[in-house]
């Protein structure tokens, strides 16, 4: 089945299921014949964990040999062949005999990108040392000259994911046969790949027209061994990963340097590699994060006791895009199970009558998000399993075509789709989340979601402030990098798509977007707790409440009834609930006199008017007060003991809550005036996080939580947390996006949520006539997202 015929949740738990399960395998067996495994192959490197077993299948072997022996009788032929025998680009007037010094050149030449030298490198021999011992003598300490990591992205390189990715692809396109490159060449991209021998490729410097040229020319430097080019070595894994010469890394795996061919330079630098590696890794995570936003979604709707109408089949029916009538399923099949969910909004004098628009429009806002992102995949997915180099060898034909498959708007495209994607998704999930913390809009929450007195703690005040700085960012990397195209290279290439710029600002947004998320989940963990716990203080009071009404207040009722006082005690409780969703801004000293006092009124309209009212009402309000409070304050430590909201939330909140709390150790928090133990000397925590092999360092200041459950949490889960006492809101947000960014928090919420909804029954509605016009019939029932036996992904 095409990608294009599945809903985006089909594609999701499909993409997922198949990364997961060949994360899980260690080892990745497929043969470079192109699709449909490239873009599996590359998301799988994205962790870095993953080996790759890659075979040069037979039917590549013999495409690639007949495309060379093509090209080699055009040559002889004396046939004028673009980048063969004459110059390049707007240079393609010249013509030359050299023709294989002619692909040294090129890919020499190409190789003009700001590259800093990596630290501790083997540079014997390549006259570098003055120049290294001045960048070290006059950077200053900590900046990316001085203090960058081996093969990390240090602010002139790229990533070793993002050139593993290019390396990939481009092996691919070169082996469907179309290039005429040799065998040789391609069956030594795979040895490199295999070996996990990776080149610094400078991180700027493409404009994506005739493909990533310049980044490109360090793959073919590395296949040429050249002594100026770094390369990343070792096993990463026992920590020996190093930086040296590129003579010296093909040593490293027993490869000879390899002597260009006629065309095999442009072969190798003439391709979208790198905006298609990068974009693949980037539509892998934000795949993910839409899935997730629909999770929240559900849980927001728990947090702030919202309603499931919103979601209800009829207006996805009436209104029927695709993307609706999905995310609609989704998060109406997330909150199955919840006890959370109003059933009743606004049945209440004076309540809005809905939810507000983050919650009640949240289908209809995410849905042309998904149908975006469906097609961002298809255009990179197919990018990832084309031929992009020019001229091409029809092999059928014997003839060479020159045309422009290079040109990489397609990935453009696509980036800039998922970027402003991305940022839709964070608009919603940064409303629904100030309306939590907020206890004007959050329907009985305390403010600033706290355990304490709201005198004493301001628990979430600062996570507010800082996922609207998240929120400011993600509308800036929204802007389009498409509409700033300058001509280049003689005016020949007027047109150039900046796919990798675009591919790059998207990466960004992609991050930044997961430390949204990652608040998010800090916080709606901590309402949801909170609800549970308001759920089990009214459990524990209400009888306790109406035996004191019926003690103190019976007596003196006008009519004497069992039904009367029943009568005045659903009266007085409806009352009480509604108070103390008002009150919450309130310390219990002050306000659970207040709520009881202001309840005197509905008392008084229902007692006799005699002398012992009064005393009676006295006695009732000191009695209520003392109760209500008392219980108030007991209830919270024997919760904050013991916390678990699994027994209130629907099918998904319970999953992602349980993965929460239980998997990464993050906890319901209750705050202290505790400074922490160890500190930067300004007073400001500094905390160092390690999960599952990432080291974080946090800091915040002002008041420092505590855990209300143990300091320390394993976990036999990809991601566990070693916490330490004393750890910060930072720290606590820090694991949770580690979980997201290192892919481990995706197999609860995508496979696991998504998993689980198809088995949760939804009616199924047809739509009736509307004004006179009737929607097509939406089935939503048992929606198959599993996929069929032998299935590709794509």
């Amino acid at each position: 089945m095409k990608s294009d015929d599945k809903t985006h949740s089909h594609l999701a738990l499909d993409h997922f299921s198949a990364y997961f399960d060949h994360a899980r395998r260690k080892e990745i067996a497929a043969t470079v014949d192109g699709p449909p495994y490239l873009y599996l192959l590359t998301n799988a490197y994205q962790t870095q964990r993953h080996g790759a077993a890659l075979r040069f299948g037979e039917t590549s072997v013999r495409a690639v040999s007949d495309s060379a022996r093509v090209l080699q009788d055009d040559i002889s032929g004396g046939r004028i062949i673009y980048g063969v025998n004459t110059g390049f680009g707007g240079s393609a007037d010249t013509r030359t005999e050299q023709i294989e010094e002619l692909q040294d050149v090129l890919v020499r030449e190409l190789q003009s990108g700001i590259l800093t030298t990596p630290p501790n490198p083997d540079i014997s021999g390549q006259g570098l040392g003055k120049a290294r011992e001045t960048l070290d003598d006059t950077s200053p300490a900590g900046t990316p000259l001085s203090n960058s990591l081996a093969g990390s992205n240090d602010g002139t390189c790229m990533p070793e994911t993002w050139v593993k990715a290019a390396m990939l692809i481009r092996t691919n396109s070169l082996a469907s046969g179309y290039s005429g490159v040799r065998p040789v060449l391609i069956q030594n991209m795979i040895s490199l790949i295999q070996n996990d021998v990776i080149p610094r490729v400078p991180l700027r410097g493409s404009i994506s027209a005739s493909g990533d040229l310049m980044p490109l020319s360090y793959i073919g430097g590395l296949l040429q061994g050249r002594r100026r080019l770094f390369t990343m070595i070792g096993d990463r894994s026992l920590g020996q990963r190093r930086a040296t010469n590129a003579e010296e890394a093909l040593k490293s795996v027993a490869l000879e340097p390899l002597r260009l061919a006629p065309k095999e330079g442009l072969a190798i630098v003439n391709g979208t590699s790198f905006s298609a590696g990068l974009a693949a890794l980037v539509t892998h995570d934000a795949n993910g994060l839409a899935v997730l936003a629909q999770v929240l979604t559900a849980m927001s709707v728990e947090a702030l006791c919202g309603t499931a109408e919103s979601f209800d089949p009829m207006f996805a029916n009436v209104r029927p895009h695709p993307g609706q009538i999905e995310s609609s399923f989704n998060i109406r099949s997330f909150l199955h199970d919840s006890k959370l969910v109003n059933h009743d909004r606004g049945l209440e004098e004076g309540s809005l009558r809905q939810d507000r628009y983050s919650l009640r429009t949240a289908a209809q806002w995410l849905g042309p998000v998904l149908e975006d992102l469906q097609l961002a995949f298809q255009q990179v997915t197919i990018e990832c399993n084309s031929v992009t180099d020019n001229p091409l060898v029809d092999v059928s034909n014997a003839r060479m075509l020159h045309g422009g498959n290079f040109q990489a708007m397609a990935i453009t495209s696509a980036m800039e789709k998922t970027k402003l994607s991305l940022q839709i998704i964070g608009q919603m999930l940064y409303a629904q989340c100030t309306e939590m913390i907020n206890p004007k809009t959050n329907y009985g929450l305390p403010p600033n979601l706290v355990a304490e007195d709201p005198s004493a703690s301001f628990l979430m005040k600062p996570v507010d402030i800082m996922i609207a700085a998240f929120q400011s960012e993600l509308g800036f990397l929204a802007n389009p990098v498409g509409t700033h195209v300058q001509s280049a290279e003689m005016g020949n290439q007027a047109l150039n798509s900046l796919a990798l710029i675009s591919a790059r600002y998207c990466f960004e947004t992609v991050d930044v977007l997961s430390h949204l998320v990652s608040a998010h989940l800090f916080a709606v963990c901590q309402a949801l707790d909170l609800r549970a716990m308001h759920i089990r203080y009214l459990e524990t009071l209400k009888p306790a409440f109406a035996d004191l009404t019926t003690a103190h207040l019976a007596p003196i009722m006008e009519e004497d009834s069992d039904a009367a006082i029943t009568a005045l005690q659903n009266r007085l409780w409806a009352a009480f609930l509604k108070l103390l969703d008002q009150t919450t801004t309130l310390d219990p000293t002050q306000r659970f006199p207040f709520i009881v006092q202001s309840l005197q009124p509905i008392v008084l309209s229902a007692a006799s008017a005699r002398a012992e009212t009064v005393t009676a009402l006295r006695s009732w309000t000191e009695h209520c007060t003392k109760t209500a409070s008392e219980t108030f304050s007991r209830n919270r430590e024997i919760y904050a003991s013991h916390p678990d909201a699994t027994g209130v939330v629907g099918v998904a909140s319970r999953r992602i809550y349980t993965f929460i709390r239980q998997e990464l150790g993050v906890p319901f928090i209750r705050s202290t005036k505790a400074m922490p133990t160890d500190t930067n000397g300004d007073g400001v925590a500094v905390e160092t996080v390690n999960v599952n092999g990432h080291t974080a360092s946090t800091s915040t200041s002002a008041s420092t939580p505590t855990s209300t459950t143990p300091s320390t949490k394993q976990s036999s889960k990809p991601s566990n947390a070693v916490v330490p006492e004393n750890m910060t809101v930072g720290s606590y947000i820090t694991i949770i996006y580690i979980a997201i960014r290192d892919g481990s928090l995706y197999e609860p919420a995508v496979l696991g949520c998504l998993a689980e909804a198809r088995s949760v029954p939804v009616m199924t509605t047809t739509a009736a006539a509307t004004n006179n016009h009737a929607a097509p019939d939406v089935e939503l029932e048992k929606v198959d997202l599993s996929m069929s036996q032998g299935e590709s992904i794509l």
